[in-house]
């Protein structure tokens, strides 16, 4: 069998990435409906608008260090650029690399600013922070 190009074992690692990350975000969609037995498809689809919105607030909060807020504006234009590293045309992929990017920006302001800054700007429901909580691990 002939070696394959540096490129495709490079791509296979990143779709095996990608499809772990989904299927934990799913994993814990689930677990935060089974502890407070409320949340649904509904909610999680919501979670959407209310990250970008917790994304704006921060970026706006003068309290946050320049670096922060500089991230947070770099985000913010990653997430409007059209081109993406998996196009979003294809399904549930296309969305999964925007997740992690918000993912670990998130996860930096945390560590940077503390939770309670994001709880205070958080726009959504209570199931809504739980599942960015388990996104962002704090």
């Amino acid at each position: 069998m002939p070696d394959l190009p540096w490129w495709a074992d490079v791509l296979a690692g990143l779709v095996v990435a990608v499809l772990a990350l989904w299927a934990l975000l799913a994993a814990g969609l689930l677990v935060v409906r089974r502890r407070t037995g409320r949340g649904s498809l509904r909610g999680a689809v919501r979670l959407l608008p209310d990250v970008l919105r917790l994304v704006r607030r921060l970026a706006g909060d003068r309290t946050l260090s320049r670096r922060v807020r500089a991230l947070l504006v770099v985000l913010m234009g990653y997430l409007a650029m059209p081109i993406d590293l998996v196009p979003d045309v294809v399904p549930v992929l296309g969305w999964a690399d925007d997740v992690i990017v918000v993912a670990l920006v998130l996860r930096a302001v945390v560590r940077s600013a503390g939770p309670d800054v994001v709880r205070r700007h958080w726009p959504g429901t209570e199931d809504g922070l739980a599942v960015l909580r388990l996104l962002v691990r704090w």
